[in-house]
């Protein structure tokens, strides 16, 4: 019985840290996304461009791509934001 209350105790420990650490890399993401876009990664050319709906569907494709760099190891930042997180977390 002591194991399975260690057990539970320990799996809410870890569970809003999941979540914090969710939360940091998609805020990873999200800043990719945005120096991705700042870069000009999928601005449409100036002719033969796609039009309107390559246009719109450009973002999708940077957001993507943010999420492989920040799966494959990222910049660093989510470990740094999810630090953070948790201090904030910690003092309230």
């Amino acid at each position: 019985m002591t194991d399975l209350t260690a057990l539970s105790a320990g799996l809410t420990k870890t569970v809003p840290d999941q979540k914090l650490r969710d939360v940091a890399q998609e805020l990873e993401v999200h800043f990719l996304s945005v120096m991705l876009k700042e870069a000009g990664v999928g601005r449409t050319p100036d002719g033969f461009g796609g039009g309107a709906g390559e246009d719109q569907f450009t973002s999708f494709l940077r957001d993507e791509q943010a999420r492989a760099m920040v799966q494959a190891g990222g910049l660093g930042l989510a470990e740094m934001f999810f630090q953070s997180l948790k201090e904030r977390e910690n003092a309230q």
